[in-house]
């Protein structure tokens, strides 16, 4: 038997619906998604930490999920919003449902409202704070949107210190000659070291404290900072750290917040945008050869087109078709290069993962002209 649950916004907006998952209250910036499946890795996405998350496809939980499916150790979404969950999965690697997949791991949802009319509300007013609250809800509506005001954003938590993993080893197969990697774990996903994994790389993971001196001690053929979630400019060390690299012209591959990370690092600015950037449909434009790729993405920031210093060297890569912000960052001299969008999916289109092999083609075009 299915109990009531209601979702209200800072701003008064109220959504009633019913509860699924876990039955704590939640709380967090209210975004949305448009990817169509790939539920359970957006969940596991380190990058939304302390976010509750709308889903716009109307189905959600209809494939279950499964182990493989996971891109970090946990869920971190805040709470999920669906119009309708399954509790009957089909597929034969389903390992369970969504509805106990949340309840294990503590994570509240809520099932049955209007999701189109949130996902217009957050595009016409911007991301908002929210509150889901399971179970009988208070009658005083004000009283919910007053806790709904006082909810935390990503950048009002820890967000970093929370997600980052530590550090680790992911070596590719015996018998090959690796190009040592350094990953930078803002908010590492799983994908990512599949795909560096790919290009017989050995990749070592270190926390987002890591120094300049750490990481060069480790002597890395090249470095990639991850995803994460907050605020880019509360990134500090991983900023210092990134700019202290580039100057040893180390090859460098940032992801979406590493992106940021680095648009920072060389002197650039960055914003809040409205509502973000996220689902896995997303149209961005190479600048040099004009060809638009079909992206994965999750950020709510970018870097300031105004900002990017082109007198040393810096260019904008690649846009967003929809909105002209800024998509990529590469240096002209310098194997340094980074972009806003998620090349290795998860869930997303894949046809940007040739990023990481221009990434490894670096390391090996830099050990030609040092030697």
């Amino acid at each position: 038997m299915t109990e009531p649950a209601i979702l209200v916004l800072e701003d008064g907006r109220a959504f009633y619906g019913e509860s699924f998952g876990a039955s704590p209250d939640a709380e967090g910036e209210v975004v949305f998604s448009t990817s169509m499946t790939g539920y359970q890795e957006m969940c596991t996405d380190p990058s939304y930490h302390g976010q509750i998350l709308c889903l716009t496809y109307p189905l959600i939980g209809n494939y279950g999920v499964s182990p493989e499916h996971d891109q970090s150790v946990r869920p971190w979404v805040s709470g999920l919003i669906v119009r309708q969950h399954s509790s009957a999965p089909s597929h034969w690697r389903s390992a369970g449902t969504l509805d106990a997949y949340l309840r294990r791991h503590g994570v509240a949802g809520i099932s049955g409202i209007d999701t189109r009319a949130l996902t217009r509300h957050i595009r016409a007013h911007g991301s908002r704070r929210g509150i889901i609250v399971a179970g009988e809800p208070d009658s005083n509506v004000e009283a919910l949107v007053l806790r709904a005001r006082n909810a935390k954003l990503p950048s009002e938590r820890a967000g970093l210190a929370e997600v980052s993993g530590g550090s680790g080893t992911v070596e590719a197969p015996d018998g090959v000659n690796r190009k040592r990697i350094v990953v930078i774990d803002c908010g590492l996903k799983t994908n990512i070291l599949r795909a560096l994994a790919e290009h017989e790389t050995e990749a070592v993971v270190v926390p987002y404290t890591a120094t300049a001196e750490d990481v060069l001690a480790l002597e890395p053929d090249g470095v990639v900072t991850s995803p994460g979630p907050g605020d880019p400019e509360d990134a500090e060390v991983p900023v210092r750290t990134v700019g202290a690299l580039l100057e040893r012209s180390l090859p460098f591959f940032g992801i979406c917040l590493g992106h940021q990370i680095l648009g920072l690092a060389i002197g650039g600015t960055t914003s809040k945008l409205k509502f973000g950037h996220r689902g896995g449909n997303h149209p961005v434009k190479d600048v040099a050869t004009g060809r638009v790729y079909i992206t994965s993405q999750n950020h709510g920031y970018q870097v300031d087109a105004e900002s990017v210093p082109l007198s040393r060297g810096w260019r904008i890569s690649h846009h967003n078709v929809s909105d002209g912000s800024v998509e990529g960052l590469v240096h002209t001299e310098k194997p340094a290069f980074s972009v806003q969008y998620h090349p290795e999916g998860s869930p997303g289109p894949d046809e940007n993962a040739y990023l990481f092999e221009k990434f490894v083609g670096s390391m090996q075009r830099q050990a030609r002209r040092e030697s």
